[in-house]
């Protein structure tokens, strides 16, 4: 009988028929085995793709626009540009670095206790809060035009206070209930709080000392009255952030000019900033008249001058 006969007979079925039973329970036991590997290790992904989730829900509470409106996520990009213009303006790269991430830790940590929000991009306000006490202003008297919430005068504090110094803050603003600006309508903050002297003293009250002896101003800084009342000192940081159109930027700067300390930090906000075309048209021209200022550089959407 050959092999493909024997294979075939009948009495040789029933005898490899065992055989054959044992290598198809072999096979099973594998296959069940397998199965039950690739079950654990599909709960195991389940797992962690639900604590992913849980995580990123959590971020989004925090930083994301779920939880405050605006999104304070940080991109590498943005992020890695930001360090190279701080660096820039500061000549330390390590202390440009620290900076941000201070800065940042520190705005997350302002929206999450004060009330309102600090006007202006990420890496905008954290360009800003890093820069300024890397300039070394020549005194610690800072006036703030324009401030929506006070929240960024109440992070300069902090940030100035880091370095040892001594913050002596000034804040104009119109406290119109709302954020002007002009060509824009007049609509309710993102952050549903009213803009009001009240929510100022909220937030500057969150800096301490500091902050609770902030003087405040009530009025348009292009107001007679309102200059009055506080050029009478000579400011180591003053920071435009008011009216953005050219006209207005352009007054707020003739007054700096006026005010600043020597070696005073001017910061016009939203410098470079295609919603905003008027505020780079005005310092374009006040840079090319008599001027005391020097042009530095800018860091995200914010231009820094030096005063002689």
């Amino acid at each position: 009988m050959n092999s493909r006969a024997f294979l075939t007979h009948a009495t040789s079925r029933r005898l490899l028929r065992p055989v054959a039973d044992l290598i198809d329970q072999r096979i099973d036991r594998r296959l069940r085995k397998a199965s039950a590997a690739d079950a654990a290790e599909l709960k195991r992904l389940r797992e962690a793709v639900e604590g992913m989730e849980r995580q990123a829900l959590t971020l989004d509470l925090l930083l994301g626009s779920r939880g405050r409106g605006l999104s304070r996520v940080v991109s590498p990009g943005p992020l890695n540009r930001l360090h190279a213009e701080v660096a820039e303006l500061a000549g330390n790269r390590d202390a440009a670095v620290r900076n941000v991430a201070t800065a940042f830790r520190l705005l997350v940590a302002l929206e999450s206790l004060g009330v309102g929000r600090i006007a202006g991009g990420t890496m905008n306000i954290c360009g800003k809060l890093g820069t300024i006490p890397l300039l070394d202003p020549p005194n610690d008297e800072i006036l703030e035009i324009g401030t929506l919430y006070g929240m960024f005068s109440t992070g300069l504090i902090r940030m100035m206070d880091r370095d040892g110094r001594s913050p002596n803050v000034t804040i104009v603003d119109p406290f119109a209930g709302v954020q002007l600006q002009p060509g824009t309508p007049r609509r309710n903050d993102p952050s549903g709080t009213p803009v009001d002297e009240q929510a100022v003293r909220t937030n500057l009250a969150l800096a301490g000392p500091a902050g609770v002896a902030a003087r405040i101003q009530r009025g348009f800084s292009e107001d007679p009255d309102t200059r009055a009342a506080v050029s009478d000192r000579s400011y180591g940081v003053i920071v435009v952030d008011g009216d953005h159109s050219a006209e207005a930027v352009a007054k707020d700067l003739e007054w700096a000019e006026k005010i600043a300390a020597p070696g005073g930090i001017v910061v016009l906000d939203d410098f470079g900033d295609p919603k905003w075309p008027g505020i780079k048209e005005a310092l374009d021209k006040h840079l090319t008249g008599d001027t005391r200022f020097t042009y530095l550089g800018k860091a995200s959407h914010s231009a820094f001058l030096r005063a002689s």
